[in-house]
């Protein structure tokens, strides 16, 4: 015989769990983002210039970026 819950307190627990987990699998994907973008070395424009190539703004990324040269696509610093 199965008998229910004696307290009300056991159902808002499990709805913070579930809350807790979703925060924490959303939050994966952001934090991988983070790493990989720090894992990517980054120059300089002089050095970008140097190697041949132009400093431009990539407005989709919003960030500036060598294009050509000896560092093509390399995040600038």
């Amino acid at each position: 015989m199965r008998t229910e819950p004696s307290s009300s307190s056991e159902v808002p627990m499990r709805t913070r769990l579930i809350g807790f987990i979703a925060a924490v699998i959303l939050a994966a994907p952001g934090a991988m983002t983070h790493g990989a973008q720090a894992a990517v070395p980054a120059i300089d424009g002089n050095t970008c210039i140097k190697g041949g190539g132009s400093v431009e703004y990539e407005s989709t990324k919003g960030s500036w970026v060598c294009v050509d040269g000896d560092f093509n696509g390399k995040p600038i610093d």
